[in-house]
């Protein structure tokens, strides 16, 4: 039997991290967390949950999608995450977010000449239609059906 005073309800962790009551049960139906059923069959949780969920939470913040942070936290196990865990969490997803920002920032320079620049007919636009492939297909707005290369595009 667990300790009562090493244990959180439902209520504690949702009054001490933050978040509402149905996140907790949305991350553990999503596999994030983990609780276990008292003797009255009511939701206990360890006191590290917290940690746990600040993580998912900076994470979310940060727009990483819930799947991928569950396969990092898979990674460790479920007592406290380590100074040195959090660490090779952060440099993990440090790289995802360069990538995302370079790519943010791309769009956001492109976005000036996209459609009310003029490309109404997305014939020349950079961003729906790199190399303006679908261009040599006729005019009028296209749609690629299956991807960039090499694939049909169909006439929308």
């Amino acid at each position: 039997m667990r300790d009562q005073h090493q244990t959180l309800t439902v209520g504690d962790v949702a009054k001490r991290s933050g978040v509402a009551i149905s996140t907790i049960h949305f991350y553990e139906s999503k596999g994030l967390i983990e609780s276990w059923r008292s003797p009255g069959n009511q939701r206990r949780y360890p006191r590290q949950i917290l940690r746990r969920i600040a993580i998912i939470r900076i994470a979310q913040r940060v727009g990483l999608p819930l799947a991928l942070v569950k396969e990092h936290l898979d990674r460790f196990p479920t007592g406290p995450i380590s100074k040195r865990q959090w660490h090779q969490l952060t440099q993990d997803w440090r790289a995802m977010l360069d990538e995302r920002i370079t790519s943010l920032t791309q769009l956001r320079d492109q976005l000036g000449n996209c459609i009310g620049g003029g490309c109404l007919s997305l014939k020349e636009c950079p961003l729906r239609n790199p190399d303006d492939t679908l261009g040599q297909e006729g005019s009028g707005a296209r749609l690629l059906t299956e991807g960039k290369e090499g694939k049909t595009p169909q006439a929308v």
